[in-house]
């Protein structure tokens, strides 16, 4: 850490955030506004001397760029180093993704499963899923829909079960680069969810092209499994997340499928939802 803190910080604040501290600092103020509207929601301030993690971005500046001196921009996370890119934007992600899962798997009163999430006449879809599963694809499609939005990346749950908003930015992917847009749900005419819901229907679902959606019901154990490997503190905080999912799992019926093109699978998963 004494190599790092050598670099030369110009600023840096706490937040706090499902109870976990982290600071960030920087060498160059101006990168603080970018790095903040990459927080997790609902996040603020902190008057922390002691932060639970560490942020410290140096991001090389366009001069020193075209003198060919410090070419690098380089993200750490406590003392590791998360990325090396001369493309700030990569390490704006980088920090994103590293921080958000970070949150995940360290808040205290919640639930973090990797999941898109919409509420529908008071009961919220829950798509668990990982990374490329097709997750805002398709939240973005039953928003379109109608559905109230609450997340496209992770579904928050409390020790009863019920799903809170996390409303960031939908993260579109491009193509075949793999790079992320982010798009406001007003965008697509939608609306954030304000209030908890109970989880009313739970698809674990992937994109495939040309698959037929035909969904097949798991069993209560089989979609406990289904939802615990996408947890993401499910082995820091086990007793915790199986205690959670098993309110869920005894409750609410879970599907398994592949889907095709999001549009149709959002109106096959509306259908589901009201005949459940």
């Amino acid at each position: 850490m004494a190599k790092i803190d050598r670099l030369g910080w110009a600023a840096g604040f706490a937040i706090e955030s499902y109870g976990a501290r982290v600071g960030v600092r920087v060498n160059d103020p101006g990168v603080l506004e970018l790095l903040a509207v990459r927080f997790p929601p609902g996040w603020k301030l902190a008057r922390a001397e002691v932060v639970d993690r560490l942020y410290s971005l140096f991001s090389a500046a366009d001069d020193e760029r075209a003198r060919g001196l410090r070419r690098f921009t380089l993200l750490y996370g406590d003392v590791s180093r998360l990325t090396r890119t001369h493309d700030l934007s990569e390490a704006l992600e980088a920090f994103e993704s590293d921080l958000q899962l970070y949150v995940a798997a360290s808040a205290r009163r919640r639930l973090f499963v990797h999941a898109g999430v919409v509420g529908w006449r008071g009961r919220a879809v829950v798509l668990p899923g990982r990374s490329f599963a097709g997750k805002t694809t398709l939240v973005a499609a039953l928003v379109r829909a109608g559905a109230t939005y609450y997340s496209d990346e992770y579904a928050v749950l409390d020790r009863a079960g019920r799903v809170h908003p996390y409303a960031r930015p939908l993260a579109l992917r491009e193509g075949a680069s793999g790079r992320q847009t982010k798009l406001a749900v007003e965008a697509l005419d939608g609306v954030r969810g304000e209030r908890a819901l109970p989880v009313g229907l739970v698809v674990v679902s992937e994109y495939r092209a040309g698959a037929r959606f035909r969904a097949r019901r798991l069993s209560q154990g089989q979609g406990l499994l289904a939802m615990l490997a996408n947890t993401v503190s499910a082995r820091r905080q086990p007793e915790v997340a199986l205690g959670v999912l098993q309110k869920v799992s005894a409750r609410v019926p879970i599907y398994k499928c592949a889907r095709g093109e999001a549009d149709a699978a959002a109106a096959s998963i509306l259908k589901l939802l009201e005949e459940s």
